[in-house]
């Protein structure tokens, strides 16, 4: 148990920094726009679908990464969660990206077709309201997520498979809202777009 506690103990100030500075990183280039700033760039407006079908895949990994180590493979859980780590770190790199390069969208701004009549119509109401709640906890858990995720995968990989099964009781949970409602934000404010 104690050489379990001291290899968590080891990584545990990277695993805090690392929680630290990829939100503030992250909200430091989120007020980055390059357009804005006079620079000449393609708004990167691929890329919204993209980083939505990576939500989704990291949601199936998720779940097929837990299906496979309640089946006693933990060598396969290992790889997927792997996986699923690198698939939420291309969606960040991807998003940042995004909002980089491109207008700001508001949900209830016009449609693809600038038809301001029905985008209002479809922003009136508790609709709205959804939205910005979903939108609101999907951020905040998607800050809270990273030390529950790094803290959750060293007890894994330095074998302290109980502490790491109790903390993977929180985890999971949060990081496939996140990744589930990170799709569904998506699909609400897709109408919104800018071309």
């Amino acid at each position: 148990m104690e050489q379990y506690l001291e290899s968590e103990k080891k990584y545990s100030k990277w695993i805090i920094a690392v929680s630290v500075i990829i939100p503030i990183a992250v909200a430091a280039l989120f007020g980055i726009n390059l357009p804005k700033m006079g620079y000449n760039v393609q708004p990167l407006s691929f890329l919204p679908p993209i980083y939505a079908g990576i939500n989704g895949l990291t949601a199936v990994v998720l779940f097929i990464a837990v299906a496979a180590v309640k089946r006693g493979n933990r060598s396969l859980h290992e790889r997927l969660v792997k996986v699923a780590i690198a698939l939420s770190l291309s969606f960040l790199v991807m998003y940042v990206a995004y909002h980089m390069t491109s207008i700001t969208t508001v949900f209830g701004d016009t449609d693809h077709n600038g038809n301001l009549e029905d985008a209002e119509k479809l922003a009136l109401g508790s609709i709205r309201y959804v939205y910005y709640f979903i939108l609101f906890t999907h951020i905040t858990l998607s800050v809270v997520i990273i030390p529950f995720v790094l803290f959750t995968f060293v007890r894994g990989i330095s074998g302290s498979y109980e502490r790491h099964k109790k903390l993977a009781r929180v985890t999971y949970p949060m990081w496939m809202y996140v990744a589930i409602t990170g799709v569904i934000v998506y699909f609400m404010i897709s109408p919104y777009y800018h071309n």
